[in-house]
Parts: C-alpha cells; sequence; structure tokens
C-alpha cells in the first residue's frame, strides 16, 4: 500500500523561503507520477508543480516557474518542493500525490493521482 507523509511547512514572510519533503513508501507500479498541489480554504485544489517519478522531466504552473523546485531522491524515496520567493498567494496546505503515468506526460489534474499525504500548512505573511 502506498503511503505519503508531507512535512516541512511553517509561517515565513514575504520573500522567504521553505522546503516541503514527502516521504513515500510501497510505490509499487511504474511509470509513475508525482505532484505537488495546494489548497487555501474556500478554494479548490490546484497543482503546482509535478514529474516522472524516479526522476526526469518536471511541470511547473505559471505561478510558481522560477521559484519552485521538484525534485526526488530515489534513494530515500522522498519528494521535495523548494519554494523560495515566497508570496501571500501562495498559502495553503500543501499536499503529496502520486499515481500511475498515463503517456509521456505527467499531468496537472487532480484525479489523475490516486494516492495523496494529509498535507503540510503553508503560509505567507505579507
Amino acid at each position: 500500500q502506498v503511503q505519503l507523509q508531507e512535512s516541512g511547512g511553517g509561517s515565513v514572510q514575504a520573500g522567504g523561503s521553505l522546503r516541503l519533503s514527502c516521504a513515500a513508501s510501497g510505490l509499487t507500479y511504474t511509470p509513475y507520477c508525482m505532484g505537488w498541489f495546494r489548497q487555501a480554504p474556500g478554494k479548490e485544489r490546484e497543482p503546482v508543480a509535478c514529474m516522472y517519478g524516479g526522476g526526469g522531466r518536471t511541470y511547473y504552473v505559471d505561478s510558481v516557474k522560477g521559484r519552485f523546485t521538484i525534485s526526488q531522491d530515489t534513494a530515500n524515496n522522498t519528494l521535495s518542493l523548494q519554494m523560495n520567493s515566497l508570496r501571500p498567494e501562495d498559502t495553503g496546505m500543501y499536499y503529496c500525490a502520486s499515481g500511475p503515468r498515463d503517456g509521456w506526460q505527467c499531468s496537472f489534474l487532480v484525479p489523475k493521482y490516486n494516492v495523496w499525504g494529509r498535507g503540510t500548512q503553508v503560509t505567507v505573511s505579507s
């Protein structure tokens, strides 16, 4: 059974940095994608970044390009999200997710991911 556990959230001022981690266990399907999503109060869950499981192609939504970096340490089964130049609009609960890769791309669609962590809160103040 696949399990994901996020950590690293916190409160920072605008312009600051945080690094999120996601410890993964039980991943058995291949090929697969790993992704980070976020959800602000009263809003739908939205994608942030995703990548080929095991390393390789990365994808970012426009609002985080140049500021966030997704990476995976396959030796330790850990997915990370380095977040720099944080803005108040980056505030939300951040979730790690995994799912089978369909074709040659990783999707930003929430239903494409079938395993989710419980989330870690990120709060950016102005």
